[in-house]
């Protein structure tokens, strides 16, 4: 299970699992219940580059970054962790 601590988001952090570059779990520590569920579930079986394609620079209202962002900066860290 990795873990990675958001910043600027409501979440506290993120918890997810990767398999062949697929992710198999995620899960948001805090943050907007049904918003974070929804896109843990929608990503669920998804490429990881995929998943960054998809939300990177995603924000929420004013803030330069959101829930889903925070995700994909979570998987851009574990990939580079990968290398």
């Amino acid at each position: 299970m990795n873990h990675y601590k958001t910043q600027n988001v409501c979440s506290r952090e993120i918890h997810f699992n990767v398999e062949n570059n697929i992710i198999t779990h995620v899960e948001f520590v805090g943050g907007c219940s049904g918003n974070t569920q929804g896109v843990a579930r929608l990503i669920q079986g998804m490429d990881v580059d995929e998943a960054i394609r998809r939300l990177d620079g995603i924000h929420c209202g004013p803030r330069p970054t959101s829930c889903p962002d925070q995700l994909a900066r979570a998987l851009k860290e574990y990939k580079a962790q990968q290398a």
